[in-house]
């Protein structure tokens, strides 16, 4: 009798336990984003106290119906013993630790969502990882006990398991080690619950069930049953297996949650340092920041402007919280080595920017955002005072093979817009590139024009700006001009020939440290110049503003001193030549390939038909709903505008016709031909709605952007009342996806 208890205290056990156990593996697909240390405790501990709180409530019956409460209980109190303890006050919550777990379940899963990978293992941005291993815990084991069905019991676990696959997706060996982990968890699970139950409905336990006359049948059919149970934990296995190894892309994936998210930044007006450079040369004494460590560097880059639209250069505006540390990315496959210096700014600083490097690997001593396509750092509500340790990434290629590289007009941010060129900007675009097509050695030859062509302002009379007007004034007529000038005219002249550069702004290095060692950066090291992205290396800082005769006097470190190496073999004017174009490999022709049956023909036919027939009614309707989807997700005055923009094509695809400039209005009038009297009240009354939004002097709430749409679901109501056949072809109408012809 004490062996069929413990049997059947153990056939109890063990399903609860894999149910739990299935929690933990999927929390810890989280990996990719928190890493695996960081994950073992906060996972781990809170899973080991809903075990044992279950197992607890399974020796007491009196406890069976508060059980999901308790377990509840107990995970959340090592949730906060193991990741809040700091707002505990010896290890007793408190009411910080409280709104902590609230937060948990709000915030935490989008500010992780918000940062670079590995994320910083900061309670703030790691809660919902163990609060969803407790919530999937708690809810199996429930399933298990109420419904009986241990594959729904496994259902909250495999939902953690997609949620943590939308976040990052494991590449394919770790995801068949995963999958063969949770396929042994259910099938441990199925086989221990089918022998549960069958012990359930004896009463005894089925080992004891022996023949007297036949004593080796028990055994044998003990075999069978066990193997019977085993059969869907292998068919289990060998599915996950087969789907692991399948399903995790070999690319990026297409969508994840992370790529829609960004942290807010405030609506704070903060001078851009490239107006600030001649405020800066006009006062070059104060010292900016310290640096300790930073020996050969010839740079400290600030901000980086990519987007030009002929009047303001803008930076990114896509910042993540860094994270514990930050790759370059795949536009660098070059060897890269790791540096790192102490940076010391001080309150003449550049605002809440801090002095970096292209490829940032990491901060320690601030917080700081990243923009991860520029590398640029931001400290929202810094005072300019500040103390870190940066890290980052130095790309290392010789002169020979950044001579020979091509450049990478798939960057991004290297081929924006330039605005309205004004008139012989293009032509000496070409003059001073040689008429070369777009290569590395034509972004030498243009920076050699700059240098040798025009010359570089100094006193007090300074110019400033950097928009076409007066960029054409230094181009065509005065010749003279900062850095600022200098830059952003070779960005602007690079992007004209299709070369991919960028505007970065920052300061030049001291040539000599200070007596103890460091280096003082003052007002006066301020710098404007462009960056080419270059092939495999990434992006290359040129200097056009440098005179020809100090060209030598550059760090032997680094990509500058790089490309000095290759600017000093750079061939005269008149002996440029474009760089070999390696032939294409002619294809293979096979002595047949002519011979191509006619069956085969029809069936290339009938298969393309029948692709393009599945993309035109599947494709059309899904582009347009998820281009209402976007629309419905703006905020403010973007919200009402979208909701403009979808009864618009709603009417379109019914027929009306719409032009360019036409009002919300004047869209009304039109609609009377089709749309009965209510429809066309409804779009009037949306137009009321976008008339307060765009031109009331008060900033459009939520409140409209709710009227808005409320308008767009009326009108697509009356719209429905037209007919089944008026409705299938606006809903199969391609010309819908395509702006309304001016």
């Amino acid at each position: 009798m004490e062996r069929a208890a413990l049997m059947s205290a153990v056939l109890r056990a063990v399903p609860a336990s894999c149910v739990v156990l299935a929690a933990v593996v999927a929390g810890m697909l989280f990996a990719p984003v928190f890493g695996v240390p960081a994950l073992l405790l906060p996972v781990g501990v809170p899973a080991v106290a809903v075990l044992l709180a279950t197992l607890a409530c399974a020796r007491r019956a009196a406890l069976l119906p508060w059980r999901p409460l308790l377990l509840a209980v107990a995970g959340l109190l090592a949730v906060a013993e193991t990741v809040l303890w700091s707002t505990t006050v010896a290890g007793l919550p408190t009411g910080r630790t409280l709104r902590a777990l609230a937060a948990g379940f709000t915030d935490s899963w989008q500010l992780a969502l918000q940062s670079t990978w590995p994320a910083r293992p900061d309670p703030a941005l790691l809660l919902f990882v163990p609060l969803l291993v407790v919530l999937a815990a708690v809810l199996g084991v429930e399933l298990l006990d109420r419904l009986g069905r241990p594959v729904l019991a496994l259902a909250p676990s495999f939902a953690v398991t997609l949620l943590s696959q939308f976040y990052a997706p494991m590449p394919s060996g770790p995801a068949v080690a995963a999958a063969l982990g949770y396929a042994a968890v259910g099938g441990v699970l199925l086989a221990f619950h089918s022998a549960a139950v069958v012990a359930v409905q004896r009463g005894v336990d089925p080992g004891q069930h022996r023949h007297p006359d036949r004593p080796g049948d028990s055994d044998r059919g003990g075999a069978a049953a066990l193997l019977r149970r085993a059969v869907p934990s292998v068919v289990l296995a060998v599915v996950a297996v087969i789907l692991a190894g399948l399903l995790p892309p070999t690319v990026p994936p297409r969508y994840s949650l992370r790529a829609d998210q960004a942290v807010p930044l405030a609506e704070t007006r903060v001078t851009s340092p490239l107006d600030e450079i001649a405020y800066r040369l006009a006062h070059p004494g104060t010292a900016v920041f310290r640096v300790s460590g930073g020996a050969g560097v010839d740079r400290w880059p600030l901000v980086v402007f990519d987007a030009f639209d002929g009047v303001n250069w803008q930076p990114g505006g896509r910042y993540r919280r860094l994270g514990t540390e930050l790759w370059p990315g795949g536009a660098v496959s070059v060897p890269v080595r790791t540096r790192s210096a102490e940076i010391d700014t001080f309150a003449a600083g550049a605002g809440p920017w801090l002095p970096s490097q292209t490829w940032p690997a990491g901060v320690r001593g601030v917080e700081p955002l990243v923009e991860e396509e520029q590398g640029t750092l931001l400290l929202p509500g810094a005072d300019g005072v500040a103390r870190y340790t940066l890290t980052w990434w130095q790309p290392a290629v010789d002169a020979e093979a950044l001579a020979a590289a091509a450049i990478d007009p798939l960057v991004p941010g290297g081929l924006g817009s330039v605005g309205t060129v004004p008139a012989g900007v293009a032509e000496l675009a070409e003059r001073a590139t040689g008429g070369l097509r777009p290569s590395f050695q034509a972004a030498l030859v243009l920076e050699r024009f700059l240098r040798q062509n025009y010359r570089l302002a100094t006193g007090l009379d300074l110019p400033t700006g950097h928009s076409w007007p007066q960029l054409a004034d230094f181009l065509l007529r005065s010749g003279r001009g900062t850095t600022e000038q200098f830059a952003a005219a070779y960005v602007a002249l690079a992007r004209i020939r299709g070369i991919p550069a960028r505007l970065a702004v920052g300061f030049r290095a001291p040539s000599a440290p200070d007596p103890d060692g460091r280096y003082t950066v003052r007002n006066g090291d301020v710098l404007a110049w462009p960056e080419v992205a270059v092939r495999g290396v990434g992006w290359v800082p040129l200097d056009p503003a440098v005179a020809p005769s100090a060209s030598t006097a550059v760090s032997g470190v680094g990509l500058a001193a790089a490309a000095a190496r290759v600017r000093a073999q750079l061939p005269a004017p008149e002996e440029l030549r474009d760089p070999p174009v390696a032939p294409r490999p002619a294809a293979a022709v096979r002595p047949d390939d002519g011979a191509v049956s006619g069956a085969a023909t029809w069936r290339v036919l009938l298969g393309a038909s029948v692709l393009l027939l599945a993309a035109w009614l599947v494709g059309v309707p899904s582009a347009t709903a998820g281009r209402a989807w976007r629309r419905r997700r703006r905020a403010g005055a973007a919200a009402v505008v979208g909701a403009w923009a979808e009864v618009r094509d709603r009417l379109r695809a019914h027929g009306v016709p719409v032009s360019a400039g036409m009002t919300v209005r004047d869209l009304a009038t039109s609609a009377v031909a089709i749309a009965d009297r209510t429809t066309v009240d409804d779009i009037r009354r949306l137009a009321v709605v976008v008339d307060r939004a765009l031109w009331s002097p008060a900033a459009p709430g939520e409140q409209d952007g709710r009227q808005a749409w409320a308008a767009v679901r009326a009108v697509r109501r009356g719209l429905a009342r037209r007919g089944w056949r008026a409705r299938l072809r606006a809903l199969l109408d391609p010309r819908v996806l395509l702006p309304p012809r001016r």
